[in-house]
């Protein structure tokens, strides 16, 4: 599939949406927010992205200059052979697996390791308006099946009255209703969806 022709038109609003509920977070959070460029801590670890996700990486990545594309792909290369052979998943397809064993490994899966799409000098993704939808909610806190969750670095000190004032609303079911009109199933990881 060719990037971009797979992405359903609704992505772009859903991308406005977040931008827009990413900027009136951290508009309420002012300091709380510790985000900055070049703070990577959330740039480390692999995570499932959904093929949404996917496809718009591969959008970012064919619409980046050549010699930033092809460095992107090259720490992509080096990630999958330095991990690859312990990918939970198909390691030829880069999807994730789905049994209880492939999901328990995945707990424990390259938990270290370094985005591909981080650029080591810099410091910044070099897909930045590409990424993934985790990475879009990371910092800010938003709600999950335990509550509120933020990363440990931003609310240092805040209440929870104070961390709840900043919540970020994440628009799940148009996501869901994206992800759905998508042609291939499964979830995989960056390295995986840049190297497509």
């Amino acid at each position: 599939m060719l990037y971009g022709m797979g992405l359903p038109a609704g992505d772009t609003e859903l991308v406005q949406i977040m931008n827009a509920a990413l900027a009136e977070a951290a508009r309420k959070a002012g300091e709380w927010l510790a985000c900055r460029p070049g703070c990577t801590q959330c740039c480390h670890g692999a995570f499932a992205i959904n093929e949404l996700d996917a496809e718009r990486l591969g959008v970012a990545l064919h619409a980046a200059e050549p010699a930033v594309a092809e460095a992107v792909r090259g720490r992509a290369r080096a990630w999958i052979a330095e991990f690859g052979s312990e990918f939970p998943g198909d390691s030829t397809t880069g999807i994730l697996g789905t049994s209880e064993e492939e999901q328990a490994r995945f707990e424990d899966f390259a938990n270290d390791a370094a985005c591909p799409a981080l650029n080591p000098e810099t410091g910044l993704c070099d897909v930045y308006e590409g990424r993934p939808m985790t990475c879009r909610v990371f910092g800010p806190p938003v709600r999950m099946d335990e509550g509120l969750g933020c990363c440990e670095l931003c609310f240092v000190g805040a209440s929870e009255a104070e961390i709840a004032a900043c919540e970020m609303p994440v628009p799940h079911a148009l996501e869901e209703r994206l992800v759905a009109q998508m042609e291939q199933p499964g979830e995989t990881v960056v390295a995986f969806a840049l190297l497509r």
